[in-house]
């Protein structure tokens, strides 16, 4: 499927007991000595020219050899991009036995009604859109998205037009789905955002992300600077999210997730309270899968009305309610056409 469910392996055996926030809250403890005023968004100027003496050490060798061959892929017609995508989604499957047997149990665990022959399918068709997704990242970061925009279809982007004109941060809210990268850059095209990104462990590859999302967004932000973030929605931008993430036990609730008290993170209630600023929540779907010219269709709530509650359990499983509801009925299309 396009959108990564919750880990499954990581709530089974955690404790409900485990739900203390107030002393060791990393945002209200972060900005208890800081001044928001203060604060600078993330610099741009920062160097990520991928051509430094640095990455020309053959450490860094099969990394430009994977680069050049996505920069060679995406000038071939779109459907062949795809095509190959999805073979690297086949791979995966054959291949990447411990990432199977995860979302194996995820699947089990979330889509219990499905008989056996019909949870393979989904999982076949999660590989898939995983290997297909590269490619769309890759158009994304190194390519034109201007030839695509043809085959999106936006739903509510009034309502952050609307929140945006009002003076208000919006806080848009959506899962990491494979389709992300893509999708994002399209609709940032039309009303620009900033991102929150995990930084990554290569600094090659964290070079390529880099310059990949500031081509794209106004402002890429580490997930860890929560300063930078709440400055963002303060100053009346809007920010996406995604509450699909592990902080760890001390920052999590137990909270409903297709049925399962799963461990969700408190940050998104925080950060709403704290700016001010609207949530909306942002899906996005590749639909038309089995087609020559697959569409996209984003998709912007309206504001979220009586959010943040006050209470970390109910406006987690608010959350967790709206992202489950979203894609149930694009993964039961996956399972009858795959």
């Amino acid at each position: 499927s396009q959108t990564r469910s919750y880990s499954a392996m990581s709530f089974v055996n955690q404790s409900p007991q485990a739900n203390g926030l107030k002393k060791n809250d990393p945002i209200s403890k972060d900005l208890a000595s800081k001044d928001l005023t203060t604060m600078d968004l993330q610099d741009k100027s920062i160097e990520n020219n991928l051509f430094q003496a640095k990455f020309l050490h053959p450490k860094y060798w099969s990394i430009w050899g994977v680069y050049g061959l996505l920069r060679l892929i995406i000038q071939l017609p779109y459907k062949t991009q795809l095509a190959i995508g999805a073979s690297l989604g086949w791979a995966g499957y054959h291949l990447a036995r411990n990432r199977r047997h995860v979302a194996k149990v995820n699947i089990n665990l979330c889509f219990p009604c499905l008989d056996e022959q019909a949870q393979k399918r989904l999982l076949k068709a999660t590989f898939r859109s995983t290997g297909i997704g590269i490619i769309e990242t890759a158009n994304s970061w190194l390519g034109s998205i201007q030839a695509l925009k043809q085959r999106f279809n936006i739903i509510g982007q009034e309502h952050l037009e609307l929140a945006l004109a009002q003076g208000k941060g919006v806080l848009l809210v959506g899962m990491h789905a494979s389709t992300l990268d893509l999708c994002g850059a399209v609709l940032s095209s039309n009303v620009g955002f900033d991102v929150m990104y995990r930084q990554n462990k290569n600094p090659f590859i964290e070079a390529i992300m880099k310059r990949g999302r500031e081509k794209r967004y106004p402002a890429a932000i580490q997930r860890d600077d929560i300063r930078g973030v709440l400055k963002s929605l303060k100053a009346g931008r809007a920010v996406w999210y995604g509450p699909d993430q592990d902080y760890g036990r001390k920052h999590s609730v137990f909270a409903p997730f297709f049925n399962i008290e799963t461990a969700t993170i408190t940050a998104t209630a925080r950060f709403a309270k704290l700016s001010g600023a609207a949530v909306i929540m942002f899906t996005h779907h590749r639909i038309d899968q089995t087609a020559d010219s697959p569409q996209y269709r984003i998709e912007l709530s309206a504001p979220l009305t009586a959010y943040p509650q006050g209470n970390h359990v109910a406006d987690a499983a608010l959350i967790n309610s709206k992202i489950e509801a979203d894609p149930k009925g694009d993964w039961r299309n996956v399972i009858h056409n795959e």
